[in-house]
């Protein structure tokens, strides 16, 4: 029976170091797309009147520019989502102070301005997001794959 342990020990032993140390492998990578790509779309006003400057050219450069932001803003909350922090104070059953916030952060890339107008006292800017222009930017980058095959030999 010891002779027999020892046998099956050393093939034990054999089988598991082969497989470490004789075989190699070979990965083959695919890159992963979506099946479809949303277009996001964000309009921007901004008040013409209200806009410091000191001429009706000033005043519109300054509206078109901050209209231009509060599209880029809407895009950033669909892609991002909205951060909130509220602040509700309560005294005897009654409330006393209450604060909102809302705050909205990150990076658009690969938006494109459609359209950017007038209608009356307010300006107006139009922006799109192609997420498929987004997705190969980011392939550009990122890389991002997933194994296709592996091959040992």
């Amino acid at each position: 029976m010891n002779k027999l342990s020892s046998i099956l020990l050393g093939c034990a032993v054999v089988f598991v170091s082969a497989c470490s140390s004789v075989f190699d492998k070979h990965i083959e990578y695919e890159y992963v797309e979506p099946s479809n790509y949303p277009v996001l779309k964000g309009i921007g006003y901004a008040p013409l009147s209200s806009q410091p400057g000191t001429s009706d050219t000033e005043k519109m450069l300054m509206a078109i520019k901050a209209s231009k932001l509060e599209a880029f803003r809407e895009l950033a909350e669909q892609v991002y989502g909205h951060k909130i922090a509220s602040n509700l104070t309560v005294e005897r059953a009654v409330a006393g102070s209450d604060q909102l916030q809302g705050q909205v952060q990150g990076i658009i890339r690969g938006a494109k301005v459609i359209k950017s107008y007038a209608v009356g006292d307010v300006y107006a800017t139009e922006v799109e997001l192609d997420m498929k222009r987004v997705f190969d930017l980011y392939i550009t980058e990122v890389k991002p794959r997933k194994v296709k095959r592996v091959t040992y030999y």
